[in-house]
């Protein structure tokens, strides 16, 4: 399942368009809560984001930078009531700073893929 945050016409980045065309050729969903025509906007991303932690048991960070998506992705998660994981980065790298403060404030650390297993 792929969702989008433009409308069905106007896939982006274009390199999308085979993906979008594999997942439908193998009977998988492509999703919008956009019109048809919409096109790529920045704001729109979150809300892609809010619908993904909706559809899922749970949400895993194995990257985030201090201001990232998948920070924006969690804070839905955890108004949806959703598990939130991470994976600890290395204290001294950007990508880490968002994973590691998530960590600190609650999210399970996840060393292996039955830290998770265990939840479901």
């Amino acid at each position: 399942m792929l969702f989008l945050e433009l409308g069905l016409n106007n896939i982006y980045p274009k390199e999308n368009k085979i993906l979008v065309q594999k997942i439908i050729n193998k009977g998988g969903a492509v999703l919008s809560e956009y019109n048809f025509g919409t096109r790529p906007e920045k704001k729109n991303f979150p809300q892609r984001n809010r619908i993904i932690s909706g559809l899922s048991d749970g949400v895993l960070v194995v990257e985030a930078k201090e201001k990232s998506g998948s920070l924006i992705t969690i804070d839905f998660a955890l108004e949806q009531g959703k598990e939130v994981y991470a994976i600890p980065g290395n204290i001294t790298s950007l990508n880490s700073v968002g994973t590691n403060k998530i960590i600190k404030e609650g999210a399970k650390v996840v060393t292996n893929v039955n830290d998770i297993f265990e939840d479901l």
